[in-house]
Parts: structure tokens; C-alpha cells; sequence
């Protein structure tokens, strides 16, 4: 950070991810902490390598602007990675109701007799950032797995493991279980289906042989009375 007499710039070095063909951007904020309007201006020693927006303004009494810097895609890496590019930030007092349009090079001219502040901000290369690794749900990254104790105190990490193992198994794993339960649902429906049937069948054949033998049992009575009844008659014609 950087405490000059009027604007309060953060960071004093620009900081690129550096990656090959690709553009690149970082920012910087001025802090205007004085009274009075400011205006400035951003300058580069590689302007065909950079775009700086906005790279003039006036920034406001204690009021803040953001500076957006884009180094170009880059076809080679610099040697070693380092960078010998350079920004020189100005910044001069301006008066109230001047905007960023009224800002001339004549404003930030020494010879002129203008009180203007400078600052000089370093270009550094830094590695990309890494993409993060894919971790499994319900694991944390690089933690090996916990073992438990029993009661005997015997290290059981192998059923752990198993434990896991079935807590967690794979889709087509699933669907094969499920398939399978399925499966066995609809034979045992299908056995409790013919065992009804059947057992339906046996009862209505135990009505029908009851019906048989309770309309039998007059038709018996009928036959002996009758034979009782002939045998009668033969004893009286003989007496």
C-alpha cells in the first residue's frame, strides 16, 4: 500500500496469473484521502502489452476507483518468469466539477509548475491457480481411512472398511439389487396366488362331499324302514 500525499494505492505490485495464450487481469484501487478532487493517470513503459481502463479520472474527497490492468495473451513465457515491465501512477489536484473528459497531458507536466505525485507499481508473474481436485462425497481429501477399536482392543479397519464399502455402493450395484428383489416379490405373489387357488378348490370339494352325505342319510332310513316293513308283513301272512 502506498501512502503518497493524495491517492492511497493498493497494491504496489500488479500480480498476473501468468498462462500462455490467454489474457490476463488484475486490478488496483486509489484512495483519495484528502479534501480535494484528484485526478490521474496511468502510465506503462510496454503500452502495446497492457490496457489499462480507465487509465484517466478524478477521484472524488474520500471516495475510492478501481483501475482494471490486462496484460495481452502472451505466444511465450518470459525467462525465469520475471517481468521487467513498469507503471508510473500520477496524480495531480484538480478543481471541483472537473470530470475525466477536461483531463489534459499539460495537467500532469512537472515544468508547468504542477504539484504531481507519483508512484511506481512493479509487474510480477505468478503460477495459476490450481483446479481443485475431485473429492468423493462423504471422504475428506488426503485423510486415510479411520479404524476402529472393540472392546478387546483389536484394531478392526478391515470391517470398517467393508462397512463402507456397502454404505456407499455403486448405481449399477443398486439397480441389480433392486431387480432382484423385484424379481423374488413376484414369485412369492405368484406361489401365494396358486396356493389360494388350490386351497379354494380342496373347500369347495369338502362342500360338495357334506352335501352328499347329509341328502343320503334319509334316503338309508327310507331303505331299512322299508325292509323292516316287508319282513313284517311276510311274519303276519304266515300267522
Amino acid at each position: 500500500m502506498s501512502n503518497t500525499e493524495l491517492l492511497q494505492i493498493e497494491p504496489l505490485e500488479l500480480q498476473f496469473p501468468f498462462e500462455l495464450k490467454k489474457q490476463i487481469s488484475c486490478s488496483m484501487q486509489l484512495t483519495n484521502k484528502s479534501e480535494n478532487h484528484v485526478a490521474f493517470k496511468v502510465k506503462t513503459t510496454n503500452p502495446k502489452k497492457y490496457c489499462v481502463r480507465p487509465n484517466t479520472g478524478v477521484v472524488m474527497p474520500h471516495s475510492s476507483c478501481d483501475v482494471t490492468v490486462t496484460m495481452q495473451a502472451q505466444k511465450e513465457a518470459p525467462p525465469d518468469m520475471q517481468c521487467r515491465d513498469k507503471f508510473l501512477l500520477q496524480s495531480v489536484v484538480v478543481n471541483p466539477g472537473l470530470s475525466s473528459k477536461d483531463i489534459t497531458p499539460e495537467m500532469f507536466n512537472k515544468d508547468s509548475g504542477n504539484q504531481v505525485d507519483e508512484c511506481k507499481l512493479r509487474v510480477a508473474y505468478v503460477p495459476p491457480p490450481r483446479p481443485p481436485s475431485p473429492v468423493r462425497e462423504g471422504s475428506e481429501e488426503g485423510s486415510p481411512p479411520r479404524a476402529s477399536v472393540s472392546e478387546d482392543g483389536t484394531v478392526n479397519q478391515a470391517s470398517d472398511l467393508n462397512m463402507m464399502s456397502k454404505g456407499f455402493p455403486e448405481t449399477n450395484e443398486i439397480t441389480s439389487e433392486v431387480k432382484a428383489l423385484i424379481s423374488k416379490l413376484t414369485e412369492e405373489k405368484q406361489s401365494i396366488n396358486q396356493q389360494n387357488s388350490r386351497l379354494q378348490q380342496e373347500l369347495e370339494l369338502l362342500r360338495r362331499q357334506g352335501h352328499r352325505s347329509t341328502s343320503g342319510v334319509p334316503v338309508m332310513y327310507a331303505i331299512i324302514f322299508g325292509l323292516i316293513g316287508i319282513l313284517l308283513g311276510y311274519l303276519f301272512k304266515r300267522t
